[in-house]
């Protein structure tokens, strides 16, 4: 969801990529709304929310099945958090994994259309939930503050990743990339933002506000219509499967522990990276709905001086997330940006894209 309420698996191996001219090859129904039946029960994570039966969106439906939980041992859990995420079909070594984050009270969902191109591509892509949000289990109530989520990602990538990453933070997740990178410079090569949140002050310190407080506001952000209203203010174009669009945005907010971790970052302070973002070192690309209504592209060039190494670029008629409204333009830019070439990869491996579009069709 974007953010509105702050002050502020197996394959064959890859080829190793090129700096030639790219092309993007990519299943018809990938970035579209499609529409189809609801899959079986049975063929979704048992620990998805029953709601997710009621899906029309074909893309939600292929990346929903794909999310799986691992355990992540950290310092602030006496036991280790099964942690949400979408893992790639085949780690490889030839070029640095793509990590894709998500916005503020969002999931791995969010990169249901871009996903699939990504690998296509070629990518090693991981899209992981941030700690508090998405669909890990939070029964035993960890804080998820920012401290806590910065050291959760740590463990995740020092775990499963193990190698310098790409870093892609959409929205608030932009906020939460700039706090990583700047604190563990060694685990990133290069950083995407894309309709970056990074100039809000946070919530302030809210610990000595009496907990009803936050927990109406919660009751609010979760509220249908809320939901509603933040979705169309996402988009420049209002997409033909828009009620089923808000109903993946809040899928994770039906977890039982999703209003105690949403209250317990909210009251300690959110996120407030102004002073880190000259902290960045790694080459960056800012990515930005030229329509964007909810946080003005002015700041998109504001971001790119500040930045030490940036690029920009811009998505025309399109709103706060290319990545759900215009996913093949955004992947195109972030090709570009990683100098990686789909051409020699479509060429050699047609037959692994032949085989998994295939596969994924089927289900």
């Amino acid at each position: 969801m974007p953010l509105l309420l702050t002050s502020s698996s197996p394959a064959l191996p890859l080829p190793a990529p090129s700096r030639a001219r790219f092309r993007v090859a990519a299943s018809a129904e990938v970035g579209t709304t499609g529409r189809a039946a609801p899959a079986p029960a049975n063929d979704f994570p048992p620990f998805l929310p029953k709601a997710v039966e009621r899906i029309r969106d074909r893309a939600a439906i292929r990346l929903a099945r794909r999310i799986e939980r691992v355990p992540v041992q950290t310092g602030f859990s006496k036991s280790p958090i099964q942690s949400s995420c979408v893992r790639p079909l085949k780690q490889q070594q030839s070029s640095d994994p793509v990590v894709l984050l998500h916005g503020f009270d969002s999931s791995c969902l969010e990169w249901r259309y871009t996903y699939p191109l990504l690998e296509e591509a070629g990518l090693e892509a991981w899209a992981v939930d941030i700690l508090g949000w998405g669909f890990s289990n939070l029964e035993a109530r960890p804080p998820c503050d920012i401290a806590s989520k910065r050291e959760h990602l740590y463990q995740f990538w020092r775990t499963y990743i193990k190698r310098p990453m790409v870093l892609v933070g959409p929205s608030l997740g932009a906020a939460v990339a700039i706090d990583f990178a700047v604190n563990y410079p060694e685990a990133v090569s290069k950083l995407i933002f894309i309709g970056a949140s990074v100039y809000a002050e946070g919530t302030k310190d809210m610990t000595r506000v009496p907990k009803f407080v936050p927990y109406a506001g919660v009751f609010v952000l979760k509220s249908l219509p809320l939901r509603l209203l933040a979705t169309r203010l996402a988009f420049k174009t209002i997409p033909d499967g828009f009620f089923d669009w808000v109903q993946i945005g809040r899928l994770h907010c039906l977890l039982p522990w999703w209003e105690d971790a949403t209250v317990n970052f909210m009251i300690t302070g959110g996120y407030n990276v102004l002073n880190q973002i000259n902290q960045v070192k790694q080459k960056c690309l800012v990515l930005w709905g030229k329509d964007d209504g909810i946080i003005s592209n002015k700041q998109a060039y504001r971001l790119q001086q500040e930045l030490p190494s940036a690029i920009l670029r811009q998505v025309g008629q399109c709103g706060h997330i290319p990545h759900v409204e215009k996913p093949r333009e955004a992947v195109k830019h972030v090709l570009d940006f990683l100098g990686f070439d789909n051409t020699e990869k479509a060429d050699q491996d047609s037959s692994l894209s032949s085989t998994l579009v295939s596969t994924l069709s089927a289900q």
